[in-house]
């Protein structure tokens, strides 16, 4: 039996006029959580009414994955300094699982 990936999600509020600066970082940081054990996959989606906001949606094997395999890495120090210095404020993370009755 296979277990249910979790959904991180993160909204992030990026300081305006610093989209650019930021998506650039991204692409840097997006290498770092790619490489983690128990990664599945994530996306940057930008809102549409907001141009300075974004989802951060990342799928992990399990959640200890997120918060201690990666929160506790040497790579999450290199993510935290490419970008958490672009929120404001700094952003909620919260986990997800489908409700198994209810997906498709």
């Amino acid at each position: 039996m296979t277990s249910t990936p979790v959904l991180e999600i993160a909204m992030l509020l990026v300081r305006p006029g610093q989209t650019a600066e930021f998506e650039a970082a991204f692409a840097q940081a997006q290498r770092l959580i790619s490489s983690m054990n128990g990664y599945v996959r994530h996306e940057l989606q930008k809102c549409l009414e907001n141009d300075h906001q974004y989802a951060l949606l990342v799928w992990w094997d399990t959640l200890e994955a997120h918060t201690v395999g990666f929160r506790q890495s040497e790579e999450y120090q290199q993510w935290r300094a490419l970008l958490h210095h672009f929120y404001d404020p700094f952003p909620v993370v919260e986990h997800f699982v489908k409700v198994p009755a209810l997906s498709t």
